[in-house]
């Protein structure tokens, strides 16, 4: 029979925060509800029932919103062939920069498509495609051409992110052989380079009188389960409307964000959102250690009062020694590499949708980690429960 603590218990359901509802639907207006649904693991119902809900605040009738909704995806989709069309004209001469390998793909494909259309969109001559089609060339020599389209298609799909070590784990993920060297040397000559870093300023304010947590962490930032230690820190985010400020948590035991806000102050209500949410995804769980640094926003009583209600454990760094929080360090390093750094916003709501395609779509879900011998948080957690 079950007790009062397990119906309790069970009826316990996963919640989001307005503003994550808000990025949801932001996308699904673009991609459509299905797309977004499986992209994010949601239900197709729960993102109905969110837009019925907005519907209700002013949003247009049913009848206008199908409409708006067969139009939109008629644009996006005619907005999908033209920008397939003009990669390819434009990317035929920039995929693989060499003749050589644009001849390599062409004989890839030449079962499905017409060689002549090809050479002409490659930008390349139909005698010279068969003039080196019938020139003999070593087996590993053409393997090298066939393999560089394949590394400028994942380096492309990731946006420049990944270096040739991520690069070589997806390539055995498909069944791929190559090594490291190799795919770094082709890398090189084909000047595919992962996007470099850029030193970034500290945003947190450590000079106040608030009471402060003892280090619990001492730099080690291994889990051996879920939910034993968390991690948080905030970054920033400059646009052409002004600032804005992103506080992640991160769990240690899979790498992922499991709590994220993004606000234009950076107020103690920033890092509240963050936690909440962190603790609405994992159905609340007790005991946790939430490591941070000694940021004012931290050290505020909206904040500690939630490690009261929650009976969650303080933690904080050393002032002054990011040491103390490098794993949380090195996310913002690679959140600022891979989705800020080069970017141009010129809006806040442009940099919120960055913000959201980064967290939700590409680093929980498709990031190969190096702490997680290659695979993606989502996946890591998938292999442990199975």
């Amino acid at each position: 029979m079950k007790t009062k603590k397990d119906l309790n218990t069970a009826v316990v359901r996963n919640k989001y925060t307005a503003q994550f509802k808000e990025q949801v639907l932001e996308r699904a207006d673009k991609d459509g509800i299905a797309k977004v649904a499986k992209d994010l693991g949601l239900a197709e119902s729960m993102l109905y029932n969110w837009r019925a809900k907005r519907s209700q605040t002013g949003q247009p009738f049913e009848d206008q919103k199908l409409q708006q909704a067969e139009m939109a995806r008629l644009k996006r989709e005619n907005a999908r062939l033209e920008e397939e069309v003009a990669f390819f004209k434009k990317g035929g001469g920039e995929l693989c920069q060499t003749a050589q390998v644009k001849y390599a793909m062409i004989k890839a494909n030449a079962n499905q498509f017409a060689v002549g259309m090809m050479t002409r969109i490659m930008g390349v001559s139909r005698s010279g495609y068969y003039s080196w089609k019938h020139r003999p060339l070593s087996d590993r020599t053409q393997a090298n051409q066939l393999l560089a389209c394949e590394i400028k298609r994942i380096f492309d799909d990731e946006k420049g992110r990944p270096g040739s070590p991520r690069i070589t784990q997806r390539l055995h993920d498909e069944g791929k052989s190559a090594g490291r060297h190799r795919v770094a040397k082709i890398m090189r000559s084909h000047g595919l380079r992962a996007k470099a870093a850029k030193k970034y300023k500290a945003t947190t304010n450590s000079n106040h009188s608030l009471p402060v947590a003892p280090n619990l962490l001492e730099q080690n930032f291994t889990a051996d389960a879920p939910d034993q230690k968390w991690v948080s820190d905030i970054t920033y985010i400059w646009t052409e409307e002004g600032w804005l400020y992103l506080a992640v948590v991160l769990e240690l035991y899979s790498r992922r964000v499991i709590g994220w806000a993004i606000n234009e102050r950076m107020t103690a209500t920033l890092v509240c959102d963050a936690l909440i949410m962190a603790l609405w995804r994992h159905r609340m769980p007790k005991g946790v250690i939430v490591h941070s640094d000694r940021g004012s926003q931290y050290c505020s009583a909206a904040y500690q009062k939630l490690f009261t209600k929650h009976q969650l454990i303080c933690s904080m760094s050393k002032k002054g020694d990011c040491y103390d929080n490098a794993a949380m360090e090195s996310w913002n390093h690679s959140f600022k590499v891979e989705a800020i750094h080069g970017e141009r916003f010129l809006t806040r709501s442009v940099a919120k949708y960055q913000v959201f395609e980064y967290i939700e779509v590409y680093y929980n879900r498709k990031r190969l980690h190096s702490k997680l011998g290659y695979v993606s948080p989502e996946t890591f957690e998938a292999k442990k429960v199975a």
